[in-house]
């Protein structure tokens, strides 16, 4: 009988081994990068809006989980998306500002995509939108761990028809497909399509893979001047272009929800929607808003830094919640390597796991000891404490319209320049605007992020004080350059 027993025993063990072995590992899952050009702050209903209304954004909020102290690593172009996509300050891998039709640079070959990231992992991988990390072959997004690429190369600004631009100093826009120039001449007629084009291209990317893990970035060019809007939205927000703008991206992000819920992906799939950089005040009624923040794109104040931010994963992020605790994009690929189980560049990169603060685990703390923040030609502008509370603002020369309203139909206003003599401290626990500088009162405060601001200068220089950085990698180049 004891043996019966034991036989049947062994029968069943082995069986379930049998069954165990069979099952499929779970699947990894699904990301999907939404990367707004140019949104302020305060330009979706999750973060205030009042003008127009955001139901998809509002959704996703709700469903998932709102962050109200998400910084760019630089409030310009090319520098925040190279910081995005490599989880490095842009001024280690040799990107600054936004480079133009004629640059003969781009991101290196030797930097690791999130893309490529994903790709260890055996992801399927996409993009649409705005790149603007080289416009040569060698530097686009297919070259760099996508397997497609649809959109523009870099702003769609830059092209002869902006009013600003010197007659002949911008050749056509081009629109590209994969490695190739699918419409040498992108024109005014052709420009509000191209909300509808990317999303198009988000969506069937999703459908095609929707049985393998998969990653899509959509870099919206909207809404960075000039804008456009397609007729289904024109003339619908009651809030003027920038509105009808808004509500369009809106629909691109309902589209991609509505997609991943048809497929049942909802619960396994991350969307993070975010922006660029502040919005691009001097352009007026055709710019955003950063609503309580001083300034905005192309400053190291909040609103050129601190942008909108919006995460849903259900089951995965607490529904309805908000997070206050700082992060940067150089956060998020490390953050997705981790998630997955993929290794990290041998080389040194900036950003740090920090799926405590995303997922609202009790007693999460930011792992960085503090964030910088550069801006135009490597000049280190201001340090925040790793939890957000405070700021220092070292001296710099910024532009500014000094509450002078922004220009009207597509002309910008022209900025002026100031200049901050002496490092400013700012509480932005309890004042997000930077209206009071607290310096004086927080000696101890202000000698420590000196210090951090010495080790951010020893690894990556700083140009206002003619410091080389120890720790700057060379920027990619066109073959026949050195």
């Amino acid at each position: 009988m004891h043996s019966l027993l034991r036989s049947l025993f062994v029968v069943v063990t082995l069986a379930a081994l049998s069954v165990a072995a069979a099952a499929p590992a779970p699947r990894l899952p699904n990301v999907i990068v939404i990367f707004c050009d140019d949104l302020g702050y305060a330009d979706i209903g999750p973060f205030g809006c009042k003008a127009y209304t955001t139901p998809h954004l509002d959704r996703m909020a709700k469903e998932g989980r709102k962050f109200t102290n998400f910084h760019v690593s630089q409030a310009v172009c090319s520098a925040s998306r190279m910081a995005l996509l490599t989880g490095c300050y842009n001024n280690r891998v040799g990107i600054h500002g936004a480079l133009g039709p004629g640059s003969r640079i781009g991101i290196h070959a030797d930097e690791m995509t999130m893309a490529e990231v994903f790709k260890q992992k055996g992801y399927a991988t996409g993009m649409a939108g705005k790149w603007h990390l080289g416009h040569q072959q060698q530097f686009l997004p297919v070259r760099h761990g996508f397997d497609e690429y649809f959109g523009l190369p870099y702003s769609n600004d830059m092209w002869p028809h902006h009013p600003e631009a010197k007659k002949g100093s911008y050749p056509t826009l081009p629109l590209i497909e994969g490695d190739k120039v699918i419409d040498a001449d992108v024109t005014p007629d052709e420009q509000p399509n191209l909300t509808t084009w990317y999303t198009e291209r988000a969506v069937k990317f999703i459908e095609r893979n929707k049985d393998r893990p998969f990653f899509f970035y959509l870099a919206h060019s909207m809404p960075h001047v000039p804008i456009f809007v397609s007729d289904k939205f024109k003339g619908k927000s009651g809030a003027g272009l920038y509105g009808d703008v808004i509500q369009e991206i809106d629909w691109s992000v309902g589209q991609v929800l509505d997609t991943l819920k048809k497929h049942k992906l909802d619960d396994n799939t991350l969307v993070v929607f975010t922006s660029d950089n502040g919005p691009w005040l001097s352009y007026g009624t055709h710019a955003g808003s950063a609503g309580p923040l001083r300034e905005g794109k192309g400053t190291a104040w909040e609103g050129g830094t601190r942008v909108p931010c919006v995460m849903r994963w259900p089951g995965k992020l607490p529904a309805g919640t908000s997070s206050g605790e700082m992060l940067m994009t150089i956060d998020l690929l490390p953050t997705f390597a981790k998630l997955i189980g993929a290794k990290l560049p041998a080389h040194k990169i900036d950003g740090l796991d920090v799926w405590p603060l995303l997922a609202g685990e009790k007693g999460a703390k930011n792992p960085h000891a503090a964030y910088w923040s550069y801006y135009a030609q490597n000049e280190l502008q201001a340090m925040f404490s790793a939890d957000g509370r405070w700021k220092l603002t070292l001296p710099h020369g910024y532009r500014t319209l000094a509450d002078r309203a922004g220009g009207k139909g597509g002309i910008p206003a022209r900025y002026e320049n100031v200049k901050i003599a002496q490092p400013q401290l700012y509480d932005l626990h309890a004042d997000v605007g930077e209206k009071t500088d607290v310096a004086s009162s927080n000696p101890a405060v202000v000698q420590q992020l000196l210090v951090l601001a010495e080790k951010a200068r020893e690894e990556l220089g700083d140009s206002l004080t003619q410091r080389k950085g120890s720790g700057v990698r060379d920027v990619g180049r066109l073959a026949d350059e050195k």
